[in-house]
């Protein structure tokens, strides 16, 4: 066994990485960019070195940094986590060539797996079922549209690299093929350096469920059971889970068997996942399934795996990286109960799923669940920022029970107790969809967010109980308190004078004032509006931990919303911010596509430009009838808030 590895990546992977490795006595080195200096992973590491500035590309993209780090310490290999470098094959063979041990897959499964198009040529080779379509070389339009028609509406338009829905367009008419073309492959482009592309079926009931298979060097295989992580939106995971609602044994055996097949036939070693689309109208059938991908690596979904089996899969990544072989046969490999785990993203759900940054001034999880088992990869901790450079993603909340529904509820109880104040979460929407009468019958496909979307996302509207909770939670702002506490701040004032405190909100562009006063019982009572004759609400103590107060804002928690009101003294008036002239970047991103200028005339919903952010393309769009006064450049890297566009007035 190694005595000290080098993990190659940062955030809850990295944790991850180092708490099994703690457990079994490796020494673990952490690299960081200048802008994770702080971050978790480095302050939990043996060891750490920086490796670069911010942007991924000076820094977790840097593979001759990376093995320098790795070599400068005396680490004996290299963990790649997932994304990053996970799946390079030239870096792979870089770390080879330098002496140290790549934990994962050789150079060659990777390339083998890394196209997708030549991947689905192998498996038709293997005997693995793979879904209709065009895998060839060819990327000429009008030869891609021909495919596409032969192929029949609607058709998939898939980047040949990399995955995450990035350089994905489906398309249901002819006429939309050549735009829709154009815009996945510049996004392949941008994402993974290849603008190729492969066209497909779409399977218009489609079901994700995936095979966990883990190869050795003496050439075992296995596979720990299914996945299904059909749940998505913008074609990216939201909610994963094990085994897949209604899998018979019948499917199941078919699928595990074409997974394990697929592993053998590229000499697989190490943890990789085999992902099907299944056409799930008529049921979960064995002549249903088409191959679609390898992960090439360990998944960002793994835990529920693990939670049903009981098996650690880091634990056998280092051991079958060290040649040790596998620790169990297939017969010994069992499932038990339900997993399910939902990932917690700092993103805008009503707005499209944009994604957010901000700091976190306040994060709670629970600790326990009652009924069933509860586990927390987080990748941060209270205080640290969500930054624009990396994947939005805080945590990965995941609970296991004997039965589904018990593991779905006890799901959506802890998301419930979770509260994050700082920045816009998907908290409520994970909550929504698992409360779903259909994803809850598992009547699942791929579309199901899609359809319900509007409804998923739909934020709540305040009720005076929340506004009395927010003015109560701000009420000791103004006072001279130490420990913060409202409750205290205000006691000596009520119990003798029953002298009021005016306090003042705003929700969006509505403004609450409100009269607050302390009563004998310790509880505050809060008059809306300035009239003191008025029926107050009382707030009482313990009601203080269903809100958080961070710099100009409070955020009151109900259940998994969240609801944040701005503090006017505590905040600077944005610019402008009522005139309506101006359209502002929705996040940071790059001005990829500028499609209007200066002088021109724009009806409400044109389209004004495209922005990259995280790699994915976002239309920013005219919200109003206008002329254009100004409009970014194309090319312009832009922070959140900036102005896009600003109209004639």
């Amino acid at each position: 066994m190694f005595q000290k590895i080098l993990i190659a990546n940062r955030g809850e992977i990295a944790l991850r990485v180092m708490r099994t490795a703690k457990r079994m006595g490796v020494a673990t080195v952490a690299v960081y960019s200048q802008a994770d200096r702080n971050a978790q992973h480095v302050l939990l590491a043996d060891q750490a070195v920086c490796i670069g500035d911010a942007p991924v590309g000076e820094s977790y993209l840097r593979g001759d940094r990376i093995i320098e780090a790795a070599l400068a310490t005396g680490a004996e290999a290299i963990h790649p986590g997932y994304g990053f470098l996970s799946e390079n094959p030239d870096f792979v063979e870089k770390v080879e060539a330098a002496g140290l041990t790549f934990i994962g897959p050789s150079s060659k499964a990777i390339r083998a797996m890394g196209l997708k198009d030549a991947a689905k040529r192998l498996m038709e080779r293997a005997g693995v079922p793979v879904v209709p379509g065009y895998h060839g070389e060819t990327q000429a339009l009008v030869a891609l549209a021909a495919k596409a028609n032969e192929i029949g509406f609607p058709v998939l338009i898939k980047a040949r690299a990399g995955g995450g829905g990035k350089g994905m367009r489906l398309v249901s008419d002819p006429d939309a093929f050549p735009e829709a073309l154009a815009a996945a492959q510049r996004e392949a482009k941008a994402a993974f350096g290849d603008e190729r592309v492969l066209v497909e079926k779409y399977v218009e009931t489609p079901r994700h469920i995936e095979v966990q298979v883990f190869g050795d060097m003496h050439g075992n295989v296995v596979h720990l059971f299914e996945r299904d992580c059909s749940a998505q939106r913008r074609h990216q995971k939201v909610i994963e889970e094990a085994p897949a609602p209604g899998m018979n044994a019948q499917t199941r055996a078919a699928m595990t068997e074409a997974a394990v097949k697929a592993a053998q036939a590229i000499s697989y070693c190490g943890a990789g996942t085999i992902e099907f689309i299944v056409d799930a109208s008529e049921g979960l059938r064995p002549d249903r399934f088409w191959f679609m991908e390898m992960n090439t690596r360990l998944q960002v979904e793994h835990p529920v795996t693990e939670m049903i089996t009981g098996i650690d899969l880091v634990e056998w990544q280092l051991r079958v990286a060290s040649g040790e072989p596998l620790p169990l046969r297939q017969d010994g490999i069992m499932a038990n109960g339900h997993a399910v785990e939902a990932r917690l993203y700092a993103e805008d759900a009503e707005r499209d799923f944009l994604p957010a940054t901000g700091t976190l001034h306040h994060l709670s999880f629970p600790d326990h669940i009652d009924g069933a088992k509860l586990r927390v990869d987080a990748g941060v901790t209270q205080g640290d920022t969500i930054t624009p450079f990396y994947d939005p993603m805080i945590a990965k909340v995941i609970v296991h029970a004997a039965t589904r529904a018990e593991a779905l509820n006890g799901l959506a109880s802890a998301l419930d107790a979770t509260q994050v104040a700082g920045s816009t979460v998907n908290l409520g929407f994970l909550t929504r969809l698992l409360r779903d009468e259909d994803f809850a019958a598992g009547d699942l496909e791929t579309g199901l967010i899609g359809r319900k979307q509007d409804a998923l996302t739909r934020i709540p509207v305040p009720a005076t109980r929340h506004v009395a909770m927010a003015i109560a939670a701000t009420s000791g702002a103004e006072l001279d308190t130490s420990n913060g506490d409202p409750f205290s701040a205000l006691a000596g004032y009520g119990h003798f004078t029953q002298m009021s405190h005016r306090r003042e909100l705003m929700r969006g562009e509505e403004k609450v004032t409100a009269l607050v006063s302390a009563q004998r019982d310790g509880s505050l009572a809060i008059h809306i509006g300035e009239n003191e004759a008025t029926q107050p609400i009382i707030v009482r103590r313990a009601d203080a931990a269903r809100a958080a107060v961070w710099p100009g804002h409070v955020t009151v928690f109900e259940g998994a919303d969240s609801l944040t009101f701005d503090v006017p003294d505590l905040l600077q008036a944005a610019d402008d911010a009522a005139g309506g002239d101006r359209l502002r970047a929705p996040m940071p991103g790059l001005v990829k596509l500028v499609r209007a200028q200066t002088n021109d005339a724009v009806k409400k919903g044109q389209p004004l430009l495209v922005l990259e952010a995280m790699k994915m393309e976002h239309t920013i769009s005219a919200p109003h009838d206008g002329v254009i006064a100004e409009i970014a450049s194309e090319g312009a890297q832009v922070n959140d808030g900036a102005m896009l566009v600003r109209f004639e007035e």
